[in-house]
């Protein structure tokens, strides 16, 4: 049986932010502070993973564990790529729910990844590698493209891999034109900064308001910021120690907290 393609939601030139909050989401299960029960709908974030209409089809940027309900509730109804920044758990294992998407495509999903992404996917989702399937459920079909530190071309568009600190581990950043998408970090390296040049939009991390050993805090992003000295700043993968209103209030011109559906200009 066959069922008629939905259409998908026209993100042409655009970056749509799937998700902008941590590991844990926000609101955060079993808590009742004031971020997590007041009911402010900038203040409901899954996991950080965003879209961009790029020249040649849709990007997306990570698999969360939200990816189902990311992308129907922006109804998006096709992927043409997927690019990660990093391993861990909330940014690689909703893989699964691009099952529907790899049907509608009738090929494999192209994964842009470094090679500990790669051996992180066949771990967790060792059943879409079996050499015969077992019957009965269905598997992501995917095709890994390995990439470096080194631009490459991806759907039309020139990609600057940006080197990034999370903690102990390396991850990637990328730059877009003159967007930047900073994830998951808590120092960049010089080498790095020069990449961050001339940016009209920068989008980077912001846990918490105090210290992170593997995340900017506010102080910390907001100093990051006045480096990088793009025209639009944008602060993401925010804890529930971040309230949407009452830290907009406080944070300099050219600085926003992002949200779950905000749409930036590529």
């Amino acid at each position: 049986m066959t069922f008629p393609q939905a259409p998908s939601r026209d993100l042409s030139g655009r970056c749509l932010f799937l998700g902008t909050g941590t590991s844990v989401g926000v609101p955060t299960v079993g808590c009742g502070c004031e971020t997590c029960t007041a009911g402010d709908p900038r203040d409901a974030r899954t996991r950080t993973s965003a879209v961009l209409g790029l020249p040649g089809g849709t990007l997306l940027i990570d698999t969360t564990p939200d990816l189902r309900s990311q992308l129907l509730r922006e109804r998006i109804a096709r992927i043409d790529a997927v690019l990660y920044t990093h391993d861990h758990v909330d940014h690689v294992y909703g893989l699964d729910d691009i099952r529907p998407l790899c049907y509608r495509m009738a090929r494999p999903m192209p994964l842009y990844c470094e090679e500990r992404v790669e051996r992180r996917i066949r771990r967790a989702f060792d059943y879409a590698f079996e050499p015969v399937p077992a019957a009965g459920g269905g598997v992501p079909k995917v095709e890994f493209h390995r990439i470096s530190t080194e631009p490459f071309d991806l759907l039309g568009m020139r990609v600057v891999p940006l080197r990034l600190a999370h903690g102990a581990s390396d991850v990637l950043g990328f730059r877009f034109g003159n967007l930047a998408y900073c994830t998951d970090t808590n120092a960049i390296p010089e080498e790095t900064f020069a990449r961050l040049e001339g940016l009209d939009c920068f989008i980077v991390d912001c846990l918490r308001p105090s210290r992170h050993p593997t995340h900017f805090s506010l102080d910390e992003a907001l100093a990051v910021a006045r480096r990088v000295d793009a025209t639009r700043t944008l602060l993401i993968h925010m804890s529930h120690e971040i309230a949407h209103a009452a830290v907009s209030a406080a944070l300099p011109a050219g600085v926003e907290l992002a949200y779950d559906g905000l749409v930036v200009p590529l």
